[in-house]
């Protein structure tokens, strides 16, 4: 089992999840986050006067879910095609981060194993 951990834009949770979804996975998690990456941060006017400030850290959301290993490939298309900005895509865009699971129980069961993530 693998677990997939994306972090993207806030704007595009929506339209990731429907991807995630389609491609074929159960169960997912997601939560605000904030962070800084690769961006540095933006500039942003903040109070009346307009004034420019530069914000590091910025709003993501982190998709989290657990796959068996054969669908890794398709997930990972299914992420980077729906939360990419335009054409080529853009900074900022997220991140994709892959772990080996080494085992998942079904609390209401004790099933244990793949069949828990399926």
């Amino acid at each position: 089992m693998l677990k997939i951990e994306a972090v993207v834009r806030p704007e595009r949770t929506s339209t990731v999840l429907e991807a995630l979804t389609a491609a074929g996975v159960k169960g997912y998690s997601y939560w605000n986050i904030t962070g800084k990456g690769q961006q540095e941060g933006v500039e942003v006017f903040t109070g009346r006067g307009g004034h420019l400030s530069h914000r590091v850290a910025l709003p993501k959301t982190m998709i989290m879910t657990v796959i068996p290993d054969g669908m890794k490939d398709a997930v990972i298309s299914s992420i980077v095609e729906s939360a990419r900005t335009g054409e080529e895509g853009a900074i900022g865009d997220g991140k994709i981060f892959v772990s080996q699971i080494e085992g998942a129980t079904r609390v209401s069961t004790g099933e244990m194993g793949e069949s828990t993530v399926m």
